[in-house]
């Protein structure tokens, strides 16, 4: 007779096949789907959800949750995690979870033809239905200072909007001068990375680069898409997109960003597949190491001392830059009005215009309709820019109209995070610049998946964060390695 924690993996396991199943159709709505599939696409990612979370918070769960007797210390860390999903889930309804997911389809279909033809309006009753739908949730799951905490808490367990609030204030205070002090220097030249750049000829490149750091490709895949993004239907089976735009660095970096995500899926162990251990712990860690491999890495001289040639041979319009000027080009400061192709110095600005708009939505304070106004206001307080449509500006992230509401702080974490983990993993292997320049990135990525990625969720966020670093997330090393890299970029 199976024990009790033996019948709860097998019943968590169909939870987790209905959950999977609807992620091969979103994941098929953002790259294959034609424009006509999003009404029946919406019933059918809307029946699933309603089957998983009833299958999920029936009365038969919860006896086995309480039934369960864990024996070793990674079923106890499965328990610890499947009665903390549990608990979130049985504060929603079955209607609300169907409608939200329905409502999801339909929004991003929405979204897609609003930022097309420029036209807010249209998305503004969708939209306004996801914030109230957020409200709902928010207050269906409790909070006690900030209405924002009960949603973040599902992407970043334990975090709040006064620890965000805490973190932005310090990167505002150490980011915003050094901003200022490079707008002030001479522009650096990278009109030489936008053109027209032939797209197989990207997508091989891309694939290249992305292999040879670590993704495995026997277990995943590359595909386009509006909006880069990575998911997973397994250990075995984890998607990639990017996209191909006139900026030669939007597909490249963009891969390498979500090449991060993926290869910390892949980092989980086999035994982890189908069990709520799978993955990435929370978005916050996940975006570190997205940001790590985009950065770190990719944004490295040392990467490009081993690319830069490929890239020339890929284009031979480019044979006439040198390692130095590259390094500049991919590096270069400046205001812009696209988040996911921000400048590492400015990305956070961009994170934080976002947080502040979800809060006054959230709250009250904006309305849905309003958003393009307040939306151009803060681009123009924090970046000193306006953007000239909303295509440009609050129509531009795919979030909203999936109801990520609470997400976006997660990225900055996962900036601050980024360097912290890599300070932590140079004091044990050495001198990380080192290897890459003689093109060893199997060693920094066997270092994060014996100590991180084959974790999983096993420990809870900031326990994980304190075993890999010694702290809990701290802007410190952030601030100290990108101010170090951007003054001796522009000698200040």
């Amino acid at each position: 007779m199976p024990t009790a924690l033996e019948q709860l993996r097998l019943r968590l396991a169909d939870v987790h096949a209905l959950h999977n199943a609807i992620t091969v159709l979103d994941w098929d709505q953002q790259t294959y789907m034609p424009e006509g599939g999003s009404e029946s696409r919406a019933e059918h990612t809307s029946c699933l959800s309603r089957m998983a979370h009833e299958l999920f918070v029936d009365d038969k769960t919860k006896s086995l949750i309480d039934a369960a007797s864990p024996e070793t210390d990674i079923d106890q860390a499965e328990l610890r995690v499947i009665k903390r999903r549990f608990d979130l889930a049985t504060k929603f309804p079955a209607s609300l979870v169907a409608e939200k997911s329905r409502l999801s389809s339909i929004a991003h279909n929405e979204w897609v033809a609003a930022r097309a033809s420029n036209n807010f309006k249209s998305f503004v009753p969708t939209l306004s239905r996801m914030f109230e739908i957020a409200r709902e949730e928010a207050e269906l799951l409790g909070y006690t200072d900030h209405i924002y905490d009960a949603l973040l808490d599902q992407y970043e367990e334990g975090s709040t909007a006064a620890d965000c609030r805490r973190m932005f204030d310090a990167l505002k205070a150490e980011q915003a001068p050094l901003i200022l002090a490079i707008k002030e220097l001479p522009e650096v030249d990278d009109s030489w990375l936008y053109g027209e750049w032939d797209i197989p000829t990207q997508r091989k490149f891309t694939e290249t680069i992305v292999k040879e750091i670590g993704f495995d490709f026997e277990r995943g895949r590359q595909d386009e898409a509006p909006h880069p993004f990575c998911t997973t239907f397994g250990v075995g089976d984890v998607r990639l997109t990017t996209r191909y735009k006139p900026y030669l660095g939007s597909a490249i970096f963009g891969s390498l960003h979500e090449a991060g995500h993926g290869m910390y899926e892949q980092g989980s162990p086999a035994s982890f597949d189908r069990t709520f251990l799978q993955g990435g712990v929370s978005l916050g860690l996940h975006e570190s190491q997205s940001r790590t491999w985009e950065n770190l890495v990719g944004r490295s001289r040392e990467f490009w001392s081993i690319f830069l040639p490929k890239l020339q041979q890929a284009f031979p319009v480019l044979a006439n830059k040198d390692l130095d000027t590259f390094y500049r080009g991919i590096n270069k400061v400046e205001p812009s009005l696209i988040r996911v192709e921000a400048d590492e110095m400015t990305y956070n600005m961009h994170v934080l215009i976002r947080f502040e708009i979800e809060c006054d939505v959230l709250t009250g304070a904006l309305e849905v309709k309003d958003m393009p106004e307040a939306w151009n206001a803060k681009y123009q307080q924090y970046l000193g820019i306006t953007p000239p449509n909303d295509a440009q500006g609050c129509l531009q992230d795919v979030h909203w109209s999936m109801g990520s509401i609470g997400y976006f702080p997660t990225y900055s974490m996962g900036n601050v995070l980024s360097y912290q983990i890599w300070n932590a993993m140079e004091k044990e292997i050495g001198n990380v610049h080192e290897l890459m320049a003689k093109g060893d990135f199997a060693t920094i990525h066997g270092w994060l998946r014996e100590n991180m990625y084959q974790h999983g969720c096993r420990y809870a966020p900031k326990e994980l964060v304190l075993k890999l670093t010694g702290k809990p997330l701290d802007p410190t090393d952030y601030l100290t390695g990108i101010t170090a890299k951007y003054r001796a970029i522009y000698g200040l």
